[in-house]
């Protein structure tokens, strides 16, 4: 017998802290892993849901996560650099060409 999806219902309070809470920690989790692809979309869907917050759930995201969402993680998948990551031999070989 399949199982049922469940449906997605609309998170509320505190559940919707949690919910980017342990998003941000499987993305962290991704990372550590060296799993990029997958890190990439859990951080794409855990900043869907930051946004969403008031600025006082907002704070109610430990500072580390905050951190490693917003100024850590966007400096490897920024939208600026290719792949995520702009290295001095990237930069070198493009000049060539």
């Amino acid at each position: 017998m399949v199982a049922k999806k469940k449906k997605n219902k609309e998170l509320k309070g505190k559940d919707k802290v949690k919910e980017v809470c342990r998003r941000i920690r499987v993305a962290r989790s991704y990372w550590d892993a060296h799993n990029n692809a997958a890190c990439r979309g859990e951080r794409e869907k855990a900043l869907v849901l930051y946004e969403t917050l008031t600025p006082e759930q907002k704070e109610q995201i430990p500072q580390q996560l905050r951190v490693w969402l917003r100024y850590r993680s966007e400096k490897y998948f920024g939208k600026d650099k290719p792949n995520g990551m702009a290295t001095k031999r990237f930069l070198r070989k493009s000049k060539r060409k």
